[in-house]
C-alpha cells in the first residue's frame, strides 16, 4: 500500500511531480505487452490546466515512463471541428471524447478526422512515447525515452487502429487537457464505474501566464475566439491583446471554480481524486531557448518563469493582478504593490497554503 501525505506549501515542482509521477504509477513491474483484462485495474489520470501553465512538461514525465499511455489535448480536435460554438457548449462534447480515450474507444474520433486516417493525424502525437514504440510502431523499445522530432520522422505512417491498440496494454492512461473551465462536468467521469479517474489540477502563476500567453498569441487566437463566444468569427487583430486579458480572466475564474469546488463541500466522490499542483516550471532543464507555443524546449527554466517580473511593464502587471486577484489570493499567489516590489528577485511571491491531507487510496483503503 502506499500513500502520500503532504502539506502544499510552496512546492519544489520539478521533485514533486516526479514523486506523484511515481506514486501513480506505485505497482510498476516489468514491461509487459498484455491487453488488461479487467478495465477497473486501470488508473485514469485527467491533468487539468489552461494554455501556457506548464502542463505539457507535466504531461511529458508521465509520458516518458513505460507503464504509461499519454496523450496531449485530444479535445484539440473537438475545438478544431466545431469552433464556431464556445467552451460551455462544447465541455459535454469534450468531455464524451475524454471518457473514450480513458476507455481506449479510439472510434470516437471519428467524428473529427477523416478517413484513412494515421496515428500522424492526431493533434502532437509525437509527443506520446506510447505512439512511438510497439504496438504503435516499432522505431523505439517500449522502455526508451523517446523524442518527438525523431518520431514525426520514423512513425509518421502508423495506421490510426494502432493508436487503440496500444492503449488497450497499458493500465495507466493519461490525458492532458486545457479545455475544461468548470469541474462538474467531469462529475460523471468521476462515478463512472468504468474508469478510476484522478485529476491533477495543475496552475501557474497568471502574471507569468500572461507573458507567455502573450509571445504565443498567434497560436492561440482560434482557442481565444471559443473562449470568448465568437461564434466562428476571427478576432480583429487590433483587439488581439484585449481578448487575450479576457481569456486570462475566463481562465482564471475557472481555477476558483475548479479549485473550490474540488476542496469546499466536495461531494464523497470527488475525495483523494483530486491534487492541485502549483507550478513555475521548475528545472526543464538549465539550457536556453525560447520555446513554441506547443513545443517543449531546453531552457533556463528559472529565468523563463521569472521573466515577467523582469520584462512585463508595472501597468499590464497590475492589470492581471486586477482581473486575477479572487484566483491569486485563492492559489496563493502575491500581489506586487509597486514597480520595485515586481523587481524584487528576492521577495518569493509563491505563498504557503492550508494545509491539507492528500491521499489516493480508496475510501475503503484509508486506515481514517
Amino acid at each position: 500500500m502506499v500513500r502520500l501525505t503532504f502539506v502544499t506549501t510552496s512546492i519544489a515542482v520539478f521533485v514533486a511531480i516526479q514523486t506523484f509521477a511515481l506514486i501513480v504509477i506505485y505497482s510498476r513491474q516489468k514491461v509487459q505487452i498484455s491487453v488488461s483484462d479487467n478495465q477497473n485495474n486501470k488508473v485514469h489520470i485527467l491533468i487539468l490546466s489552461s494554455w501556457r501553465s506548464g502542463s505539457s512538461f507535466v504531461g511529458q514525465i508521465f509520458s516518458q515512463h513505460p507503464d504509461v499511455f499519454y496523450l496531449m489535448e485530444p479535445a484539440w480536435h473537438v475545438w478544431v471541428n466545431m469552433y464556431q460554438n464556445n467552451a460551455k457548449v462544447l465541455q459535454m462534447a469534450v468531455r464524451d471524447l475524454i471518457r473514450s480515450t480513458f476507455l481506449c474507444d479510439m472510434s470516437v474520433f471519428n467524428a473529427y478526422m477523416g478517413e484513412n486516417k494515421r496515428v500522424s493525424d492526431l493533434f502532437q502525437w509525437e509527443v506520446s512515447r506510447a505512439l512511438c514504440s510497439p504496438p504503435t510502431c516499432d522505431y523505439y523499445k517500449r522502455t526508451d525515452l523517446s523524442n518527438d522530432e525523431t518520431c514525426k520522422k520514423h512513425c509518421n505512417m502508423s495506421k490510426f487502429f494502432k493508436m487503440e491498440e496500444a492503449c488497450k496494454t497499458y493500465n495507466y492512461i493519461v490525458v492532458k487537457e486545457v479545455r475544461f473551465f468548470e469541474l462538474m462536468p467531469l462529475f460523471p467521469l468521476l462515478v463512472d464505474p468504468s474508469l478510476n479517474l484522478k485529476i491533477i489540477h495543475l496552475v501557474r502563476d497568471p502574471r507569468a501566464v500572461m507573458k507567455s500567453r502573450g509571445k504565443s498569441l498567434p497560436a492561440l487566437m482560434r482557442d481565444n475566439g471559443i473562449v470568448m463566444g465568437a461564434n466562428g468569427k476571427p478576432i480583429e487583430k487590433d483587439k488581439a491583446e484585449a481578448s487575450n486579458y479576457e481569456v486570462m480572466k475566463e481562465v482564471c475564474r475557472s481555477h476558483i471554480q475548479i479549485h473550490e469546488a474540488a476542496t469546499k463541500q466536495a461531494p464523497d466522490f470527488l475525495k483523494q481524486r483530486y491534487m492541485m499542483v502549483r507550478s513555475w516550471i521548475y528545472n526543464i532543464t538549465h539550457g536556453e531557448g525560447a520555446g513554441s507555443a506547443f513545443k517543449i524546449t531546453s531552457r533556463n527554466a528559472r529565468s523563463i518563469s521569472q521573466a515577467w517580473r523582469t520584462e512585463v511593464p508595472f501597468e499590464k502587471v497590475l492589470k492581471v493582478q486586477d482581473i486575477c486577484r479572487g484566483a491569486m489570493n485563492i492559489l496563493g499567489y502575491r500581489l506586487v504593490q509597486s514597480e520595485r516590489e515586481q523587481k524584487l528577485s528576492s521577495l518569493d511571491l509563491v505563498l504557503p497554503l492550508r494545509e491539507y491531507k492528500f491521499s489516493w487510496l480508496s475510501s475503503a483503503e484509508d486506515p481514517s
